[in-house]
């Protein structure tokens, strides 16, 4: 089979290139509000601002290479969305965390999902199965739709637990000693449900609206299972990285230990058995479970 595919390959001359980020713009000019909230929020602000903290310097020399963030190979992984015209073309830092960020790299999905049924289709005359069938291709071809819940929280795991797949834990090691932010009590429902919330579903488009208890508590067991996760994954031989990740095992552990579908994560914190956990909660209210650990509304970030 493989070597079907290599000759496949060799005689047309093609291969399926890595799925690429290509910008907010391509998301924002039929999510409207949605763009205006991001653009408000210190994921959009940050492109101006976060090279010049007072530690850059210093956390630059750590993670080597160019000593400009936005060509940095380790810091353009987390603080911006490196954009490119096309396959061939180079990325470029053209923002900071914008929409792909968390919901996948637009590159095989984005005309996709912007078809609404032809090109003088409205996206609010949409057929229904039409509907059912774009987003469920979108979702084949690399998206993370919001009830893709897991993926989303495991792109906010992996930067804000200073846990990136691909990245080499020895040089993270060294950026946290030279003063990178990083914070252990990082959860999801804290960080999602304040300032960068973006709740703008049918019939009220124009409200962005607030997470029922059931609906928190869920996203909370699916951003403690994301944390469990990353920082299971994350090994190193410095003192201080390694004990910032086992306290976040630690606490994820504790969190989960009393829902019951969480079991098989916690024995075995893959990312398969989190979306396993993420499945079997669909639809659940878990706030007996874990309403107490809730963080308070007055605490959103």
């Amino acid at each position: 089979m493989h070597r079907f595919i290599w000759v496949a390959i060799i005689l047309t001359g093609v291969a399926h290139a890595d799925p690429y980020y290509v910008g907010p713009k391509a998301c924002t000019e039929c999510h409207k509000a949605e763009g205006a909230v991001w653009e408000a929020t210190k994921h959009a602000t940050s492109f101006k601002d976060v090279h010049k903290n007072e530690k850059a310097k210093a956390i630059l020399a750590a993670a080597g290479g160019d000593a400009n963030m936005r060509k940095n190979a380790t810091c353009t992984q987390c603080h911006f969305t490196m954009e490119q015209a096309d396959a061939s073309a180079a990325p470029l830092a053209k923002s900071s965390v914008s929409c792909e960020k968390c919901h996948g790299p637009g590159s095989d999905f984005i005309k996709i999902h912007n078809d609404f049924g032809g090109p003088d289709v409205k996206r609010e005359a949409e057929a229904p199965a039409h509907k059912t069938k774009r987003l469920a291709d979108a979702r084949a071809a690399g998206m993370f739709l919001p009830d893709s819940l897991y993926d989303i929280a495991a792109n906010c795991m992996a930067c804000h637990g200073l846990a990136k797949p691909g990245l080499d834990t020895g040089i993270l090691a060294k950026m946290l000693e030279a003063g990178h932010p990083f914070d252990p009590d990082y959860e999801l429902v804290r960080y999602s449900q304040g300032t960068v919330r973006h709740r703008f579903y049918p019939p009220d488009t124009d409200k962005n609206k607030e997470q029922t208890p059931a609906e928190l508590s869920r996203m909370f067991v699916i951003g403690q299972a994301a944390k469990l996760v990353s920082a299971a994954g994350a090994k190193s031989d410095n003192a201080a990285y390694s004990a910032a990740q086992a306290k976040r095992v630690a606490d994820a552990t504790a969190a989960l230990k009393n829902v019951p579908d969480a079991a098989a994560l916690i024995a075995a914190p893959t990312a398969d058995n989190a979306r396993k956990l993420a499945a079997a909660i669909a639809g659940k209210d878990l706030t007996k479970e874990v309403g107490s650990l809730l963080p308070a509304k007055d605490s959103y970030k």
